[in-house]
């Protein structure tokens, strides 16, 4: 492959982005091009920095907390988990039972809304109109469920640091019980229009591949690292939240391109459904906040907790200098990492197969750019 670090007359520099659809927000990548051949790439990250984690250090820790739900916009309830995770940590309490039930419903919920969103914009980005109706019409009763519950549907807002605000409505368990029943047969559909679709496989197979050994050089998690052949997932690796408790499988596949990642996907929303299942049978009366101080000033000192977000690790590391606002707080979003191995996956690619490997990332440029 020619040296893509000086241009000669064979070459172009092409700008793709930033635009919706394709480059998934406000992604600016330019694309060092032989013809259509990639030599390679940078990506121009930032038009939507808000500086979250500077905020995070003139807000109280319970003000702060709806701040990061508007980062992985696509998966508020993650985000919110993480961070309150973390600032348990530091107060050295835990959630009560009943808490902790609650929220596994509410992630796995919110995983497979996740999901939902990058199938259907995934598969429009690639030419295929239909899945996104039909992804988009199973994640809003998801969705249904959340305003139910805490009045929103995209920024769910729906834990607080100790447990939760909000006890569960009536018929909460009957509405996740018939979304499961409901689900698993849409799943079904989805693979039927896709997975052995020519068109759809010509697009994906050996496109955007990435090695187990490349996913571990740049720090990718998440589905992309599963894809690679690694079994590796937070929820059992470090179980938080009781998920020690549940039983459920980690869905891996060898090849680590795009087609294997779609497969993962696939397999882990048939995985939350096993878990939402476990989770409404498991939800016994009990309390929903610990006994957390109302002006909270956890003692000095530091956290990391990291959790299984649908993009893969998201970390939260807070430092604390004894007073009522944090005094460092920094987010380890799983977007902004996996985005590092773009170039990567891309080079001797097609333009059109950038399309398709920025797809498959599963990328939010809110949580790229905080």
């Amino acid at each position: 492959m020619p040296d893509a670090t000086f241009l000669d007359s064979t070459e172009l520099v092409l700008n793709m982005g930033p635009q919706h659809p394709s480059t998934h927000g406000v992604l600016r990548v330019i694309l060092k091009l032989d013809g259509e051949r990639v030599l390679g790439t940078d990506c121009v990250i930032g038009y939507l920095h808000r500086g979250v984690e500077k905020i995070a250090e003139n807000r109280t820790y319970a003000q702060f907390n709806p701040y990061v739900d508007r980062m992985d916009y696509v998966a508020a309830v993650s985000n919110g988990l993480g961070y309150c995770l973390a600032v348990e940590k530091l107060l050295n309490t835990e959630a009560p039972a009943r808490a902790q039930v609650v929220r596994v419903i509410l992630t796995e919920l919110n995983r497979i809304a996740s999901h939902l969103l990058w199938l259907g914009t995934h598969a429009l980005d690639i030419g295929a109109i239909t899945p996104v109706f039909y992804c988009f019409r199973e994640r809003e009763e998801a969705l249904h469920i959340f305003e139910q519950y805490c009045g929103a549907r995209l920024t769910t807002h729906a834990f607080r640091i100790g447990g939760l605000q909000y006890e569960t409505y009536d018929g909460f368990e009957r509405d996740v019980q018939a979304f499961c029943d409901m689900f698993l047969a849409k799943v079904d559909e989805y693979e039927e229009l896709l997975t052995n679709n020519r068109i759809w496989v010509g697009r994906l197979q050996n496109v955007g591949v990435l090695s187990a050994d490349e996913c571990k050089e740049y720090g990718v998690t998440g589905p992309v690292l599963r894809a690679a052949g690694v079994k590796w997932d937070l929820r059992k690796a470090q179980p938080y939240s009781g998920y020690e408790k549940y039983q459920f499988d980690i869905p891996t596949r060898q090849n680590g391109d795009t087609y294997d990642r779609y497969i993962v996907r696939m397999q882990e929303m048939r995985q939350s459904v096993r878990i939402l299942r476990q989770a409404v049978g498991n939800l016994h009366e009990g309390p929903i906040m610990a006994k957390v101080p109302k002006v909270m000033k956890p003692p000095v000192g530091e956290a990391y907790v990291s959790i299984e977000a649908p993009k893969g690790e998201l970390g939260y590391y807070i430092v604390s200098d004894g007073s009522v606002q944090p005094y460092r707080v920094r987010v380890r979003p799983p977007s902004f990492v996996n985005l590092q191995a773009l170039d990567r996956m891309v080079r001797g690619a097609l333009i059109a197969d950038v399309v398709a490997v920025i797809g498959t990332l599963d990328i939010v440029l809110g949580e790229v750019d905080r």
